[in-house]
């Protein structure tokens, strides 16, 4: 595939300080997206292409549609509900014990949510229709994008730091994951995976942190193709739009520590902020999975 086959467009020209989870609401007919540090929710809307602020909140690491189609909203140690009208209410405080904040969250078919936890103990967390809390996979440095295989018995995750996606067996019936193992390695010379999505076919996208792009993997972990921005802090990508033909790709303004920079990284080039819509020939998303918890 050349560069000539794909559009790449600027829709919402913002200055995310780390724009992130993308997620399209079909109802709404609304790619929900946030920028993690300034606790903003966006809105953008394809069908007047224009974007707007939904909620102001704080720090948010990631959300997650409920089967009503409010938002789950992973906070800094706190769980909260946005409504459809905007309306927000935390329903649960003190969830990442040992972290600062949560970071990147995605629903499983049955309802639950696996949360990870960054900054001090780095781990990844479920979240239970039943109200349990349990810690499967402990010892993480940044944890971040994750992804179903369409046969359901395998879960995909990203460790930003190492570099690494694995890939896990998933056992739909418990939740559990076992059998971690290294899915795709991402260079040192290009950047950091971070947030992730699969498309129809089961492949995986991942978008590279200061890479400019995101790397479609084969599901033998092999890489099929690269799509390139025109900025250098990709950091989340999903599927969107009514039939999900249309991939959008957040990005960020703000740069890391010197010693997370791949080497030559130009950080006076264009570094990001704001969210693109792509159009990759042959190629749709999946549906996301919806979160089913309640709380009292």
């Amino acid at each position: 595939m050349t560069p000539n086959d794909i559009s790449v467009e600027l829709v919402a020209p913002l200055q995310c300080e780390v724009g992130e989870n993308p997620l399209w609401h079909p109802e709404a007919e609304t790619l929900f997206f946030l920028d993690i540090t300034k606790g903003t929710i966006y809105a953008y809307h394809p069908a007047s292409n224009k974007s707007s602020v939904f909620a102001q909140t704080r720090v948010t690491g990631g959300f997650t549609l409920q089967r009503d189609g409010s938002l789950l909203l992973f906070q800094d140690d706190r769980i909260a509900i946005l409504s459809r009208n905007g309306d927000l209410r935390e329903v649960a405080s003190n969830c990442c014990p040992g972290s600062e904040r949560f970071n990147d969250v995605i629903a499983d078919p049955e309802g639950r949510v696996y949360a990870g936890a960054m900054g001090g103990k780095g781990k990844l967390m479920r979240f239970d229709p039943d109200g349990s809390v349990t810690v499967v996979v402990e010892g993480l440095s940044i944890p971040n994008g994750m992804g179903f295989a369409p046969d359901l018995r395998g879960m995909y995750f990203t460790d930003s730091l190492p570099r690494k996606l694995y890939y896990f067996d998933y056992d739909r019936k418990t939740g559990n994951l076992s059998n971690q193992r290294v899915f795709a390695d991402i260079s040192p010379n290009e950047g950091l995976p971070d947030g992730m999505t699969m498309d129809s076919d089961g492949f995986v996208w991942s978008a590279i942190w200061f890479g400019g792009r995101v790397k479609r993997f084969a599901p033998d972990g092999s890489l099929d193709r690269e799509v390139f921005l025109p900025v250098s802090q990709t950091s989340a990508v999903t599927f969107g739009g009514p039939d999900l033909a249309d991939m959008y790709v957040t990005s960020a303004a703000i740069v890391p520590g010197m010693e997370l920079r791949p080497p030559g990284f130009d950080a006076t080039a264009a570094l990001g902020g704001g969210l693109y819509r792509l159009r990759v020939p042959a190629v749709r998303g999946k549906a996301a999975f919806r979160s089913n918890l309640s709380f009292a």
